[in-house]
């Protein structure tokens, strides 16, 4: 509950308990957020006490209004009026209320004293980063922003899925089809150039299933007697074998996709505190998957493979190792899920990961508690939908998918021909310029993304995300950038936007909701920790900038007469400025001062 929450639900707890003879564990007030329509700040559903207490709507609301105007906060009225409507009491707080909370308030909360790992990005390393990478990483880094906001310890890492089949895919067909190709050679980035190898494999895997076909063999078994996929597979035994030819290609064409990775993080603007390798954490795996199979947590089929059976769980059974003794995405899993909590002792570990590995998530919680480890529980699933296109669904292996690095340079390259056509930026230098481009752009992109709610599907536009008006990050940094103008306006002038102000008399009603927003920022900081989603951060953005925008229009400032009023009005633009720009850093969108 909310200050006012708690103050009124007392007060009124204590009156039905006083009048009625009810205890008061046996009062329940139940709150929500006043609807547009009618005029309040906070309602209060009084169907339960109209039944607890055999009263009329009217005859309550009647006696509740009453009371709630003799609450007095701070030596002045909590309550400026209420209205009733059938079982609903919408209740305004006086101006005195807020302005007394707008003093008193502060954009850091206490720390927690918990630690959570949030786990992101997590990619192949046989194709670069693509149009869901970027959903996945915007997510993992806003929440992590979030959650230290919020006072927790975080730490970010990601498990680089360095080893595996497909990676053998990408090495089997730059050995048949690279001639030596470097990026250096190529021009290329590293997780470009072995992505193509990626989709060139599938390409001649698929000729060679064909043929198999053709010649009558039946496609199931044309599919797993392809020759490219048998070299592929022999290469994977031969990599855990620890062959030094097949290891010294591995490093090299790994590295190569890491330089790349690496520029498209700073490019996007997330980090990480540690980076995890499955081709170091899968040795772990497999330990304990055989020291779990001495103890009955799982079991061996006939072919050696190692499966959990979990259909006491409603679940399937899944394989933890093949029956040639590699291991599995799960056997990897589970090691990096033991190493990290023996290095960070954690309260809580988030992975950020897409819906369709909801099912491969739950089996892994299930089977590290298990294994014995209580921790387990505190494992959670951060699932998110898929990012579609106009064009439809992104496809890895047949070289379709929208490039993480090709869609950063869209959304820059638009936000420098929108920006131009304003022609705003004829002050500026050309460095300054293409730095705005960047941030615009950027911004564009992980507001359009970070908008909608983690658990749903979207679908991405890059010409509607990059709108300057609208519910767009353009919009809400041009909002930014407005409010910078007005403080360098009143620096100019010698005006101090931090000096004590006194208190209006009467606020206005733009006054009035923009310190309601500024009040509201640690509410919704909670709020976004607890759902996990950075959509709440984007929305109250948007609707701070919206408010500002507003008051801008209805209250003057810097020609208002009135030297208080005057100064009351810049202290609000100088919180809202400080607000704005916080809640932009938890989306990891940049607060431009100029545009």
């Amino acid at each position: 509950m909310s200050l006012h929450e708690n103050i009124i639900s007392d007060s009124i707890s204590e009156y039905v308990s006083n009048k009625y003879q009810v205890s008061k564990s046996d009062i329940n007030l139940v709150f929500q957020q006043t609807r547009k329509e009618f005029e309040g700040d906070v309602t209060l559903v009084i169907f339960g006490l109209t039944k607890m207490l055999k009263l009329a709507p009217p005859a309550l609301g009647a006696a509740l209004d009453a009371l709630l105007l003799t609450i007095e906060f701070e030596g002045g009225p909590l309550v400026r009026s209420t209205n009733l409507v059938q079982g609903f009491l919408n209740i305004s707080l006086s101006d005195a209320y807020w302005l007394s909370r707008l003093k008193q308030n502060s954009l850091e909360l206490p720390k927690t004293g918990k630690k959570t790992v949030v786990e992101y990005s997590s990619p192949n390393t046989n194709k670069p980063l693509h149009l869901g990478h970027i959903r996945n990483n915007l997510l993992g880094h806003s929440v992590s922003r979030i959650l230290e906001a919020a006072g927790d310890e975080v730490v970010k890492v990601q498990i680089i899925n360095d080893r595996g089949i497909h990676i053998c895919k990408s090495m089997v067909a730059w050995q048949k089809f690279g001639q030596g190709e470097t990026p250096e050679s190529s021009g290329l980035k590293g997780d470009h150039l072995v992505g193509k190898y990626y989709v060139a494999y599938d390409k001649a895997y698929r000729a060679e299933v064909a043929e198999l076909v053709d010649k009558g063999m039946g496609e199931d078994e044309a599919k797993a007697k392809a020759p490219i996929l048998q070299e592929a597979q022999n290469m994977l035994r031969e990599w855990e074998a620890g062959d030094s030819a097949v290891k010294t290609l591995w490093e090299t064409m790994n590295n190569w996709v890491y330089g790349g990775f690496n520029a498209t993080y700073e490019r996007l603007g997330v980090s990480f505190d540690k980076n995890y390798y499955e081709s170091n954490t899968y040795l772990l795996g497999k330990d304990k998957v055989l020291e779990g199979l001495d103890k009955g947590v799982f079991y061996r089929k006939e072919d050696g493979s190692v499966w959990a059976d979990l259909s006491d769980a409603k679940l399937d059974q899944k394989v933890v190792l093949r029956s040639d003794g590699t291991s599995v995405y799960m056997t990897q899993d589970i090691g990096t899920a033991i190493e990290r909590y023996q290095e960070w002792q954690m309260d809580k570990t988030i992975y950020v990961v897409g819906n369709e590995q909801d099912y491969h998530f739950k089996v892994l919680f299930i089977i590290l508690d298990r294994l014995g480890y209580d921790w387990a529980k505190q494992c959670y699933h951060l699932s998110y939908g898929m990012v579609d296109l106009p064009s439809g669904k992104m496809k890895s292996r047949e070289g379709t998918v929208v490039d993480a690095d090709d869609l950063i340079t869209e959304v820059i390259t638009g936000a420098r021909e929108k920006t131009l056509e304003l022609g705003k930026l004829d002050a500026s230098s050309p460095a300054e310029q293409e730095a705005l481009f960047a941030q615009i752009g950027l911004g564009a992109l992980k507001y359009f993304i970070l908008k909608v709610d983690p658990q749903k599907r979207m679908l991405f536009n890059p010409e509607e995300s990059i709108d300057l008006n609208g519910n767009t990050g353009p919009f809400i940094q041009y909002s930014h950038a407005r409010i910078k103008s007005i403080l360098r306006k009143a620096a100019a002038l010698n005006l101090d936007v931090t000096a004590e102000w006194k208190q209006p008399k009467v606020l206005e009603p733009t006054e009035r909701e923009l310190i309601q927003q500024l009040v509201s920022y640690s509410a919704i900081v909670l709020e976004a920790r607890e759902k996990l989603s950075p959509a709440v951060v984007c929305q109250y953005a948007y609707d701070l900038a919206t408010n500002f925008n507003r008051f801008y229009h209805e209250c003057h400032i810097m020609n208002e007469e009135r030297a208080e009023i005057k100064q009351f009005r810049l202290n609000l633009v100088g919180l809202t400025a400080d607000a704005l720009k916080r809640a932009l850093f938890l989306i990891g969108v940049d607060a431009p001062e100029r545009m």
